[in-house]
């Protein structure tokens, strides 16, 4: 049996996968890839009870492997319904850039696929601008092609403490 940890030492975690739910699995698959630079590393269509009664009518699932994490991007049957947008999901995941100017880089990333026309986005929208905050402290908002929104941020060495 585990034992609890002792008294002001902290339980760690690392994140392991983001999954995304799709209507389009194939344009996801290939956003993330191209986006991300990364590499769709396997694919499943059979699923265990636990995950069809947790993720009723999943179809297929395909894992893109990309800056460190891994994302399981993943679809169902036409049979289920989405969630209606007012719903409670997640309201966004930020992602950290460890320069300035690899937030610059992701920006201008995210703006030529978006301008390629290779991707259809469930939110047409375009990226904001970067800001950058009183502490220093750099961001900029964007939608990957199923309408989740992502930050990009770079925090400074000297603002982490904040």
């Amino acid at each position: 049996m585990d034992e609890p940890p002792a008294a002001g030492r902290a339980l760690r975690a690392g994140l392991h996968h983001l999954a995304v739910e799709t209507a389009d699995l194939d344009n996801c698959v290939a956003w993330y890839t191209d986006f991300f630079r990364g590499t769709a590393t396997w694919t499943l269509d059979t699923f265990s009870d636990l995950t069809r009664d947790r993720l009723p009518g999943i179809t297929r699932l395909t894992e893109v492997a990309a800056v460190g994490m891994r994302f399981h991007l993943f679809t169902r049957s036409a049979a289920y319904c989405l969630p209606h947008p007012d719903m409670f999901q997640f309201q966004h995941v930020c992602l950290a850039a460890a320069t300035a100017e690899e937030l610059r880089a992701w920006r201008d990333r995210w703006q030529r696929l978006f301008a390629s026309g290779r991707y259809v986005f469930a939110r047409p929208e375009p990226s904001t601008e970067i800001v950058v905050d009183s502490d220093g402290v750099s961001s900029f908002y964007a939608y990957d092609v199923n309408g989740l929104e992502y930050e990009f941020t770079h925090i400074p060495a000297e603002a982490e403490g904040r």
